[in-house]
């Protein structure tokens, strides 16, 4: 967690997560602040990110329960999609994303978030 501090006088700082999202490409890091560590808040910094750069096609993940939670919801919601009519299934197709996640007891195969992530976190500590 990052302690960030409000523009208001007299608040106290409040606790702030960072969402990390790097393109396995051009490996370039986009940083997405996330107010706590529920699905849904998750899944709001996921939409700012996609409106920012797009649609991935593909996402890998560590296990955890946020991000499992927030692939549950992604489905139901495209299962609802899919449910409203044939041009929405084209929608859905077109733009559609699939969660990878990494083995439970295999930190290694996350290799490359985990170099961004301790990048961001020297940079913002410093």
């Amino acid at each position: 967690p990052i302690y960030t501090t409000l523009k208001i006088r007299g608040r106290p700082p409040v606790k702030t997560y960072i969402a990390v999202f790097v393109c396995f490409t051009s490996k370039a890091v986009h940083l997405e602040l996330v107010s706590d560590l529920p699905s849904n808040s998750f899944i709001l910094a996921l939409k700012r990110f996609i409106g920012r750069r797009g649609m991935p096609q593909k996402m890998f993940s560590d296990n955890a329960t946020n991000f499992v939670g927030a692939d549950r919801k992604l489905r139901e919601l495209k299962e609802a999609f899919l449910a409203m009519g044939p041009e929405l299934k084209r929608f859905a197709a077109d733009e559609g994303c699939s969660f990878i996640f990494i083995p439970p007891r295999a930190p290694h195969f996350g290799g490359l978030w985990e170099a961004a992530v301790k990048s961001a976190k020297h940079h913002i500590v410093r």
